[in-house]
């Protein structure tokens, strides 16, 4: 072979050597990564090509699938109730993508989970087209309907615990959204999900509230406030303290009063400063015990955690996860401030369910979780979740006369209207003031427990960001305790 045609062949060789590197590589290393890319069509086409696994709440699927025609997904998403249930469903769109419980257990639902390469095999073998498996919930449907037909025309949030385990029994917003009315890929989908993003609808129906939207807790707080006293041992339930009324706040002239001039706040004792809501009171306990110690008994009841809520790997982008709630690491005056939950300090509504179900549940701080169990095709579970203990932010003693405390604030404070008869209910309203120089309308929170001779079998924090009562009279009472009430009284009325 002469010495032209000789380097023409090496050139060829070496081209077809590339050709097969590349086609190696193509197949073997970046086959998951092209096969689970979000711009790779024949994913989504897989996806939706047969009905989804469905998420279930008391035995019951929320969620559904419904053929469609014209478009090469057959498949798409329904939602039953979907106003009320997307808070824990989220969405799964064919234009969209997919959201919380939807995307996190997406594998599971669509029939690709590893775990159910069983199932699977023996639908290819029967010829059988693949089917999905089922995410369980730990939600109660009585009490969800009850938090959200509480809201009402209301812009808020419930979230509601069973404090012995850390289950979820109800997530609720107001506004909300249907996920089935942008769950296919067409025009209408499109117009729909255009008119719930934020930049079109100021009221942003699409926030998860009760998980993603932190607020000032207002005198909620003061549980914390005052389950870091009693812990220190400086403090104790019925022990008068040196109060002042108003209290000058540290290092400044300013001096913070108590709403309504109550008089019994000079030297009020933990339980009538509860009762009445004590603002000196608990800003001064709050001072007197230092930042540090307030700051490390917050983290103790959740606060600065990433909690995972029992449905989230922490590298997914989903907002299943909660967002953070922040007790301020700050100067004198202002966590004083903070310890009658203002200045920086902010929670979530399941933030602040979880002090109420640590207090009820004897000190003891439970993870929470909203998915009971993943269930195959033929039923048979997959992954059962556990309950987990989280922290112990206050002890067995100490918890109990908090408990002793917030049901005074019921019996004969200002959550009256958190009463359910021949139910021994604690709580703790608040009234959160915002905006520039508190120039916005107050959020109305309530958190409570109720309990009966076996336990307490629920914890609720409620919030009312927006409604139509007149600014003077919002309040944690008379807004956020009556619908608390009712989803109590859901949960009392399933385990009788």
């Amino acid at each position: 072979m002469n010495k032209p045609l000789r380097r023409i062949a090496i050139f060829c060789g070496l081209l077809v050597m590339a050709l097969l590197v590349r086609t190696n590589w193509l197949q073997f290393v970046q086959a998951d990564e092209l096969k689970t890319d979000p711009d790779n069509r024949r994913v989504s086409i897989a996806r939706y090509a047969q009905p989804r696994g469905n998420i279930i709440v008391d035995g019951k699927s929320v969620t559904g699938s419904a053929a469609t025609d014209g478009t090469d997904f057959k498949y798409k998403r329904t939602y039953k109730d979907g106003e009320m249930w997307a808070p824990v469903t989220g969405y799964a769109s064919q234009a969209f993508g997919a959201n919380q419980l939807e995307k996190l257990y997406d594998p599971i639902l669509t029939g690709d989970d590893d775990r159910l390469f069983f199932n699977r095999t023996i639908d290819m073998v029967t010829g059988k087209p693949q089917k999905g498996g089922n995410v369980v919930t730990t939600l109660s449907a009585k009490a969800q309907k009850a938090a959200y037909d509480g809201l009402g025309d209301k812009k808020g949030a419930v979230a509601a615990i069973d404090p012995s385990t850390g289950a979820i029994l109800a997530l609720a917003n107001k506004p909300s959204y249907d996920a089935s009315a942008f769950a296919g890929n067409g025009d209408k989908d499109s117009k729909a999900w255009s008119a719930l993003q934020k930049k079109n609808n100021e009221d942003d129906p699409m926030l998860n509230r009760a998980l993603r939207q932190t607020y000032p807790p207002g005198s909620t707080f003061k549980v914390v406030t005052a389950a870091a006293g009693l812990e220190s041992g400086d403090y104790d339930v019925d022990s008068k303290t040196d109060s002042p009324d108003p209290y000058t706040l540290p290092n400044t002239s300013k001096d913070l009063g108590n709403e309504g001039n109550i008089p019994q706040c000079k030297d009020a004792s933990v339980r009538v400063a509860l009762q009445w809501s004590c603002n000196t009171v608990f800003a001064k306990m709050s001072d007197e015990l230092g930042n540090d110690e307030m700051i490390k008994t917050a983290e103790k009841f959740g606060f600065e955690k990433d909690v995972e809520g029992g449905t989230l790997d922490p590298d997914l982008d989903t907002p299943v996860r909660p967002a953070k709630s922040i007790y301020p690491k700050d100067t004198r005056p202002q966590n004083a401030q903070a310890g009658i939950g203002q200045a920086s300090n902010r929670a979530t509504p399941l933030q602040m369910a979880m002090v109420a179900s640590a207090v009820a549940n004897d000190g003891k701080l439970m993870k929470p979780y909203m998915v009971d169990k993943l269930v195959a095709p033929n039923l048979n579970t997959v992954e059962q979740t556990k309950p987990e203990e989280l922290s112990q932010p206050v002890s067995a003693e100490n918890a109990q006369k908090l408990q002793s405390a917030m049901e005074t604030v019921v019996e004969k404070g200002t959550g009256t209207a958190g009463r359910i008869p021949n139910v021994t209910v604690g709580g703790k309203t608040g009234t959160a003031q915002h905006g520039e120089n508190n120039k916005d309308n107050p959020y109305a929170w309530f958190i409570s427990y109720a309990k009966t001779s076996d336990g307490s079998p629920v914890a609720v924090a409620v919030v009312v960001e927006s409604s139509d009562t007149l600014r003077n009279d919002i309040a944690g009472g008379k807004l956020a305790a009556p619908i608390a009430k009712d989803v109590m009284e859901a949960v009392l009325d399933e385990k009788r």
